[in-house]
């Protein structure tokens, strides 16, 4: 695979880079790519033919997961956030590709969906579906951790006194967090509302080098306005580089807006690692032309 680090002038004393693991697969790409490459091994080695997973209606993770049971000949099933979805599949593009990949919707209401972790909600699928392999919400287990600390090179690790990284569930900033140097500093910019992320870092965390940036969710997941839009194609125009509109493209926000207020030393050099995450634009922009917004073009 192909790991481009483009370089930005931003300020004559300061550089920025971006890491481009959207450039691994269009859905396989990323994290979903590091988080997945371990646990599939894991469940071949146990022997499972069956994959479930959990996630919402533009989640990069079902989309992987279901191209990655495709590949690799395991049934997939997803846990679907929201029982509106069951007969909007056909007009929800994530969806839609899992569903072409094999994958095998479960719709369920966001309160049952609440209890997902629940030992009870996983004897009920067990009746239901029988043995199965179970990834968590986003993929985040100790085995995608490990994957996760494979994102940075030696390279990286010499070069950088930044590093910045978008949060979902918190799995990949904790193996960035792993595989850093002693004297860079872990930026995380979560794309939810709320410190409860603060939590589910610590848990496989190895040091406490790192922060949240809390100021760049713009109204919590999958939400955008169009400050954030316009920052996206913008950026797209200036470097030919896309983002996406929940992770990326807030990171990228953020850091630009860290950089006007001063956050960052003189002459810092800064990493970015883009996460990928781009297939969920074409769900986001079915939504924003529906209701006549700004959209990512």
């Amino acid at each position: 695979m192909e790991i481009i680090n483009t370089k930005l002038n931003i300020k004559s004393t300061i550089s920025l880079f971006i890491k481009r693991e959207d450039l691994i697969h269009p859905y396989l790409s990323g994290n979903k790519y590091r988080k997945l490459k371990y646990n599939l091994l894991q469940a071949k080695a146990e022997q499972k033919h069956r994959i479930i997973t959990y996630g919402g209606a533009f989640s990069n993770h079902i989309a992987a997961t279901a191209y990655a049971g495709k590949k690799h000949d395991f049934e997939t099933i997803g846990i679907i956030r929201g029982e509106e979805l069951f007969d909007k599949i056909d007009d929800n593009p994530t969806l839609k590709y899992a569903q072409d990949c094999g994958m095998i919707f479960k719709f369920v209401t966001r309160a049952a969906y609440d209890l997902k972790n629940d030992a009870a909600f996983t004897a009920d699928l067990q009746q239901e579906y029988g043995d199965f392999y179970q990834l968590p919400e986003g993929g985040t287990n100790p085995l995608a951790i490990k994957g996760c600390e494979e994102i940075l090179t030696k390279t990286d690790l010499a070069d950088f006194d930044y590093i910045c990284c978008s949060v979902g569930t918190g799995g990949t900033i904790a193996g960035v967090i792993n595989s850093a140097q002693v004297n860079q500093q872990i930026l995380g910019f979560p794309a939810l509302k709320g410190n409860f992320l603060e939590d589910e870092i610590r848990k496989y965390a190895t040091n406490n080098r790192w922060q949240l940036m809390t100021d760049y969710h713009f109204g919590g997941y999958a939400k955008t306005k169009p400050l954030l839009i316009d920052f996206i194609n913008d950026f797209n125009i200036a470097h030919h580089i896309l983002l996406d509109p929940i992770y990326t493209g807030k990171m990228l926000f953020g850091i630009y807006d860290l950089m006007a207020k001063g956050f960052f030393k003189s002459n810092a050099k800064i990493l970015a690692i883009h996460t990928g995450g781009l297939q969920g634009i074409a769900g986001i922009n079915k939504v924003l032309k529906s209701k006549n917004l700004t959209y990512i073009k």
